[in-house]
């Protein structure tokens, strides 16, 4: 009788074709822990830390609905004494805030809720921080999915070669079935399906400010029909740089969404005409045996606009 392979969510995923585009979950505040020993299934919330450090560093990213995530580099699996903590902010189109810090003790991730305050204070500057470039970070929690590490521990080796200090692994970002998921921070872009062969020049082209639409989730500060319908911008006119875009308008009307794209530098618009459906049930990821439906968007049609 022949042996029936395990059941892979993304090789699934390649089969049907999904698509990729408006996968991005939303937000704009995330925090970085590194944690160099084997991770929980459940991320942060499995570390077993003082109950009272726990709470404080929890409730100040929930209260700006920033998403935790431990931190490792690709290799390394040794129980350092101590770590790093960094904390994420796209507080607006090309103001790029980071703060970090360094912990060996609980009480040292104290420093987290402070830098949550700092970065979320309003601010007259725009630009990235010079002195902290874009964090690469490539999923990789075997202990959530198998996917995630099969195909994200490839992709964080060949980035790490290419860029050792912005590259880390992550534990889960979403989206299993997209692996390799990696996701830029605080730019707050993800990519999915990549692999050992296309990553690098992918990340190549992103951090030169050239964003193309072919592995492109989305956007984190945009709502999905957003996402879609600037991933078809980018498709129509090439790629561009991540704030090279701006949502004119977004109306739902006859089932259908029309999205009004505008490209910053040139002032030019398209009006995006899209349609969201869901799926017959699949398994989405390697663990969850259990079927369930997903929110698919289909482009009907692109048209140039008037400027004026």
């Amino acid at each position: 009788m022949p042996r029936q392979h395990a059941f892979r969510c993304a090789d699934a995923a390649r089969e049907r074709g999904d698509s990729i585009g408006g996968t991005a979950p939303r937000g704009t505040y995330w925090v970085l822990v590194e944690h160099r020993g084997g991770w929980p299934v459940n991320g942060f919330d499995g570390l077993d830390l003082d109950p009272d450090v726990y709470t404080e560093v929890f409730a100040a990213a929930q209260a700006l609905r920033a998403r935790i995530l431990l931190i490792r580099r690709h290799g390394r699996r040794s129980r350092a004494t101590s770590g790093h903590w960094g904390v994420m902010h796209l507080a607006g189109p090309g103001d790029l805030r980071q703060i970090w810090g360094r912990w060996r003790h609980d009480a040292d991730l104290l420093g987290i809720p402070v830098a949550l305050r700092e970065v979320a204070k309003p601010s007259t500057r725009a630009g990235a921080d010079e002195d902290h470039p874009p964090v690469i970070l490539v999923c990789a929690h075997a202990q959530h999915d198998l996917c995630c590490a099969i195909r994200g521990r490839p992709v964080a080796a060949a980035l790490a070669e290419r860029w050792p200090k912005q590259v880390w692994e992550c534990s889960h970002v979403g989206g299993d079935r997209f692996a390799a998921n990696v996701l830029v921070v605080p730019d707050g872009v993800y990519y999915g399906n990549l692999d050992a062969n296309n990553a690098v020049d992918v990340l190549e082209d992103h951090l030169a400010d050239r964003i193309g639409s072919q592995y492109l989730r989305g956007y984190t500060d945009l709502a999905p029909v957003e996402q879609v319908a600037v991933g078809a911008a980018l498709k129509h006119w090439g790629p561009a740089g991540r704030f090279d875009h701006r949502i004119d308008s977004a109306d739902f009307e006859d089932g259908r969404w029309r999205v009004r794209v505008r490209r910053v530098p040139t002032e030019q618009v398209l009006e995006v005409e899209l349609t969201a459906s869901r799926t017959v049930p699949h398994q989405l990821t390697c663990r969850g045996p259990q079927k369930a439906m997903a929110v698919t968007f289909t482009v009907q049609s692109v048209t140039a606009c008037s400027t004026i």
